[in-house]
């Protein structure tokens, strides 16, 4: 990485990015587990995790399936993915702000998906909600963030497919106020600008009461055959209300993004990503204006379904409230798997 990304995971230089860990399997014949582990370099640190350590039911009837532990909740598009799934070196700002890049907690789920001749699934989640937001204002009882989330989609011809989600997160926690926004320093008193370039992956930096998410996802494979050539296209968007107690209706966090990705050849893809995010910062008993524009770049060569080296540019623009924004980054990412995994999701 040659400069950080505002709300961006990764330090400039050379480093581990996020790499994971995982065993999984049955557990007689009901139930199925799953443990991952996961390391990454913050700050010339390595840092480690347990990121996921859930059982799930195999054999449930009326097409229903629970789900207990640590998992990563199913909202938006992204989110239920590893994250060395991904198609871009960095997750949308979407994701980035509103969920700390990856949201993975402790909880419960139970989906049901039903019998009809496309795919329709509904899923309700609960969760202790300290991983999305780590400190409150207020004790709060678990648990503290429930999502409702429904998935639909289907084939339209042999060559197209396409899925839509809608994801509602209900928070019961809100967002402490950080020290350096409690009182005035002179950096604030001067300007009230606050750095909020480079915030890592650990918990939402925008949060409120309740988020709104909407993806819509098609894909295309000319022949059908989607290993020699593929077009995606992705389109996210997130709005976040009911900030703090001191919030009006008219104070709201909102985001967007839309990334296409063309596979032109079995080992070569090319991809572009637009970003536009939106938000009100608490000061106080006020809130001053964030706003933030980023467009990413990508060619990808993958010689094998098990690595990929991706080169990518970034560029943030229009930047207000996030003090250090990277007018333009370079990123190389490696990518290596082994060993059995999952299919990835569509």
């Amino acid at each position: 990485t040659s400069h950080a990304l505002a709300l961006g995971a990764r330090d400039p230089g050379l480093q581990l990015g996020h790499s994971d860990l995982t065993a999984s399997g049955p557990v007689g014949r009901h139930l199925r587990a799953q443990l991952t582990g996961t390391v990454a370099t913050h700050e010339g640190r390595l840092e480690r995790e347990i990121e996921e350590a859930w059982l799930e039911t195999a054999t449930l009837p009326l097409g229903l399936q629970a789900r207990a532990g640590r998992f990563a909740s199913q909202v938006g598009y992204l989110n239920p993915q590893h994250m060395h799934a991904d198609d871009f070196t960095e997750r949308p700002l979407l994701y980035r702000a509103f969920l700390g890049g990856h949201w993975n907690d402790d909880g419960v789920r139970l989906n049901w998906t039903a019998p009809t001749p496309f795919y329709l699934m509904l899923g309700v989640e609960a969760f202790r909600g300290r991983r999305l937001v780590e400190e409150t204002a207020d004790p709060v009882r678990n648990p503290g963030v429930a999502t409702v989330v429904v998935k639909t989609g289907a084939d339209l011809t042999r060559e197209h497919s396409w899925q839509l989600g809608l994801s509602h997160i209900r928070s019961r926690r809100e967002a402490a106020l950080e020290a350096h926004e409690e009182g005035e320093d002179a950096e604030g008193a001067a300007g009230h600008d606050h750095d909020h370039a480079h915030h890592h992956h650990h918990g939402a930096q925008f949060t409120g009461r309740r988020t709104w998410m909407v993806d819509l996802t098609w894909k295309w494979a000319p022949g059908g055959n989607n290993r020699d050539q593929q077009v995606r296209v992705t389109f996210e968007a997130a709005r976040i209300t009911g900030l703090n107690r001191h919030a009006t209706s008219r104070d709201r966090h909102e985001a967007n993004a839309i990334a296409a990705v063309w596979r032109f050849h079995p080992s070569w893809e090319v991809g572009a990503r637009a970003d536009w995010l939106r938000v009100r910062m608490p000061h106080e008993e006020h809130f001053h204006a964030g706003l933030l524009r980023e467009h990413a770049l990508m060619a990808a060569w993958k010689p094998s379904h098990m690595q990929s080296l991706r080169l990518q540019v970034t560029t943030q623009r229009d930047a207000v409230g996030f003090e250090g924004a990277a007018k333009r980054a370079v990123q190389l990412q490696y990518v290596l798997a082994f060993g059995a995994h999952g299919a990835h999701a569509f």
